[in-house]
């Protein structure tokens, strides 16, 4: 299995995590790596170079499928009006 890898853009130190070990870059943004879970006090200047998931759609649906559940969730609830008597 691969290690995360990330870079810290405070400081631009690349961390590679490593099971059962805490990594971090020691800037004033923190950057850590703890078993799979990557931390920092502002994530936005942290940039994934790698993941550990990877995306791979495997969709049972087909385009028609996705297509009419689409249009049937745009539907609007109509309001009836009904004469009290």
């Amino acid at each position: 299995m691969e290690n995360i890898r990330i870079r810290c853009r405070s400081c631009g130190k690349e961390l590679e995590g490593m099971s059962g070990k805490t990594v971090s870059c020691g800037c004033a943004n923190m950057a850590v790596i703890h078993n799979g879970v990557i931390s920092a006090v502002d994530l936005s200047q942290v940039l994934m170079l790698n993941s550990l998931k990877s995306k791979v759609k495997n969709s049972i649906l087909t385009s028609e499928d996705l297509a009419y559940q689409e249009a049937r969730r745009q539907r609007k609830v109509r309001k009836l009006d009904f004469e009290i008597r």
